[in-house]
């Protein structure tokens, strides 16, 4: 149970429910491993078919029956323990709101299960991208320095550019969530004009938010496309590898690629988390014009 004295942030959560977080989130991790063995098992797969050697095979039909009870389970247990924290932390909002208006307390209580959205989803997801991240730059430097050294000079260019932009986005989503709590408000006014202004300062926040976004994400993809590329060359012509290696390569190449764009996500959810935290807290209030 959260305590009415309790911060309401992410923080609080990890204390009090610490068990079930750590139970979702290590059972994530152990599918992640599976999946990171994944494609390097398929090009060893290839390459003992091809030499009419069925050991490799027999064994990624192992690790895909299991990764399968494994996700399966950890799906259907995720939807029960971040439900119950979800409860939870309404409870407490709502008990500690009193004085706030409707329109408010129902923007803020939505926006409060975006901390638990975050743990359940982008927490997880960023723990596997992390690993997958490290494990494709270990696995692609087990194939030759270069195809590594390219992945990481992209991986540090990718949270260069976002760490240029995260105080942009944490303003930007500061004015969204304002304008947000004014929903309630303009439509108990029942006057067209006021609910039709309230929706336009509401586009008008999305659309500056899309468009920074748009923004990093086209630069953030440049560079990691450009690495791919690079590394296909670099595979295919340079590196004498044989066709279950080349495999391997591109296939940890591009799984890279996947998981370096979702780290910058989970920095923007964090931003924008940070920003929900302090809103709920009453530590900042920001006026939308």
């Amino acid at each position: 149970m959260i305590n009415i004295n309790d911060r309401l942030s992410m923080a609080t959560l990890l204390r009090i429910f610490r068990g079930k977080i750590v139970l979702t989130w290590g059972v994530t991790l152990l599918e992640t491993a599976m999946i990171a063995l994944i494609p390097l098992m398929i090009g060893w797969s290839i390459d003992g078919l091809l030499n009419g050697d069925w050991s490799a095979f027999i064994n990624l039909v192992i690790v895909f029956g299991l990764l399968l009870i494994v996700a399966t389970g950890r799906r259907i247990y995720d939807t029960r323990a971040y439900g119950t924290m979800r409860v939870e932390l309404g409870k407490a909002l709502a008990a500690r709101s009193a004085d706030k208006d409707v329109s408010v307390l129902n923007a803020r209580v939505l926006m409060v299960r975006e901390l638990v959205d975050f743990l359940e989803r982008e927490a997880p997801e960023s723990m596997t991208a992390l690993i997958q991240v490290f494990f494709s730059v270990g696995v692609l430097l087990a194939f030759h320095s270069t195809l590594a050294a390219s992945a990481g000079l992209a991986a540090l260019s990718t949270l260069i550019i976002y760490g240029l932009f995260a105080r942009r986005f944490f303003k930007l989503n500061a004015h969204l969530n304002s304008q947000t709590e004014k929903q309630i408000g303009a439509l108990e006014s029942r006057d067209l004009s006021q609910i039709a202004n309230h929706f336009i300062r509401l586009r008008k926040q999305e659309v500056r938010l899309s468009d920074t976004e748009s923004l990093v994400y086209g630069l953030i993809f440049l560079i990691l496309l450009t690495m791919l590329a690079f590394n296909l060359w670099f595979a295919a012509t340079q590196s004498g590898a044989s066709p279950g290696q080349i495999f391997s390569i591109i296939t940890y190449s591009y799984e890279f690629v996947q998981s370096a764009v979702t780290l910058p996500l989970a920095l923007q959810a964090l931003t924008r988390i940070k920003e929900i935290t302090a809103r709920i807290n009453s530590e900042i209030c920001i006026i939308t014009t």
